[in-house]
């Protein structure tokens, strides 16, 4: 039997956008506890059809993902994504995932986690050598060396000014994105508003240096093991096509900001999370200690040494649970379709969101708590898929998923190998859901380097 969602209460003409803007997580969780399954909201104007359980989500995800292509909110992130993996859709982008997919097979993550490891302890080396009588700022540091690595795997060059002026672009960009994908004016992109002006010169900024590097590397003819390089040479199986510049563009931007601003603001909340919980990071110290030594060490780790560290892509994985960088994701019917007996239009938008799910006490208990033996051997009997989706999930799980727990995994056992951590002061560090999930505030922390 075909039943109508429950549509909870809105204002006139703004429906629910307000709410929403005023306090996303807040909102969303308030509807997950008065509502069992499915409610239809307003935001912006559309119909928006919020799902909490994971059978719901595996469906739109995975079972039915044909009819649910990227909503409109992605037009915003198309503005500077492109048609990129994230943004791109249908025929196009099954397309682009399998001329990218050998990029990001494991002996290629082998080879990047190699300079990975190169680039991590660099940089723990200088933080050792640097003054640590006072506080650091672990977020500007975390994006300070997953810039050196995204850069190192990315486009085999080192962060450098220019570089430095990439990462602030697309900060500026992804700023810009998110006031716009939360505004109920969207201004045409050519009117000169201050946002635009900005927005467009971040964008010409962001082009000249990517097609400069694609350029140079045609020009020269020169092979790296780098993502631009697989990228480059990737041939389509059928025709033997490779990507266009303005493809390879698109792919470049969309790695660069999932390989730098994403892993460090996982990062941080990892951080966070240890120096707020001390035993945990001393068991998680003992197992670093056990496979990679104690302290600093003359020679690199080999990459396999890191596989064997258990407990910590546990933590890696809770913080991620706790933390999901993807916080919420949404997807359009593009044909009138059923969850359970709700009826869902074609047209109108289905939310997903990993952070309702990831606190969803049904199948987390405790769900605040950080507790990584929630993903010990086992521990997940029971537990459905679903249930956690810190790169989202079907065929569209994230391409670098690998990569990026590979990068985490290393960079945080390279810095508890290294450092003792301690909270500056108490006050809380609450989430702020803008396009990802960042700390309300950075992140400061004392470090106390281990003999």
């Amino acid at each position: 039997m075909e039943i109508i969602a429950p549509v909870h209460p809105g204002w006139p003409l703004v429906g629910n956008t307000l709410a929403v803007a005023r306090d996303p997580l807040g909102m969303f969780m308030k509807l997950q506890r008065q509502y069992d399954r499915v409610v239809r909201i307003n935001i912006g104007g559309r119909n928006q059809y919020m799902v909490f359980r994971p059978e719901d989500v595996k469906y739109v995800l995975q079972e039915n993902h044909r009819n649910y292509g990227r909503s409109p909110a992605f037009r915003v992130l198309k503005r500077f994504l492109g048609e990129g993996l994230l943004t791109s859709d249908g025929d196009f982008w099954r397309h682009q995932r399998r001329l990218a997919q050998p990029a990001f097979h494991r002996q290629k993550i082998t080879v990047l986690a190699s300079t990975m490891v190169e680039e991590s302890a660099a940089w723990v080396a200088q933080l050792r050598q640097g003054d640590l009588s006072g506080p650091v700022n672990m977020s500007q540091a975390l994006m300070d060396v997953t810039m050196r690595i995204v850069c190192k795997t990315l486009f085999s060059t080192d962060a450098g000014q220019r570089l430095d002026g990439l990462s602030h672009s697309l900060e500026t960009l992804n700023v810009l994105a998110n006031k716009t994908l939360l505004s109920p004016i969207k201004w045409p992109t050519n009117w000169p508003t201050p946002n635009n002006v900005r927005y467009n010169n971040a964008r010409r900024q962001v082009d000249a240096l990517i097609y400069g590097f694609i350029a140079n590397r045609k020009r020269t003819g020169t092979r790296h093991d780098d993502l631009l390089d697989m990228l480059l040479y990737a041939e389509d199986e059928d025709t033997g096509q490779r990507m266009p510049d303005a493809q390879l563009r698109d792919e470049c931007v969309t790695l660069f900001t999932a390989g730098h601003e994403t892993t460090a603001v996982s990062m941080a909340w990892t951080m966070y999370l240890l120096a707020s919980h001390p035993a945990i990071l001393k068991r998680l110290q003992t197992e670093v200690a056990t496979v990679l030594g104690t302290g600093a060490s003359e020679s690199l780790p080999p990459v396999e040494a890191f596989r064997t560290l258990p407990y910590t892509m546990q933590v890696v994985q809770e913080s991620m649970r706790l933390y999901p960088p993807a916080w919420a994701m949404s997807r359009m019917a593009l044909a009138d379709d059923h969850i359970g007996p709700f009826r869902i239009p074609k047209g109108d938008t289905v939310v997903v969101s990993p952070y309702l799910l990831h606190h969803d006490p049904t199948n987390w208990p405790d769900p605040d708590r950080f507790d990584p033996d929630r993903f010990a051997p086992g521990a997940d009997a029971g537990r459905p898929a679903y249930a956690y989706l810190p790169f989202g999930g079907g065929p569209r799980l994230c391409i670098g998923n690998q990569f990026a727990l590979m990068e985490m995994q290393i960079l945080l056992a390279l810095l508890v190998q290294s450092f003792d951590i301690q909270l500056i002061d108490g006050k809380p560090i609450r989430p702020q859901p803008l396009i990802t999930l960042r700390p309300n505030r950075h992140i400061w922390l004392r470090l106390t380097a281990r003999l």
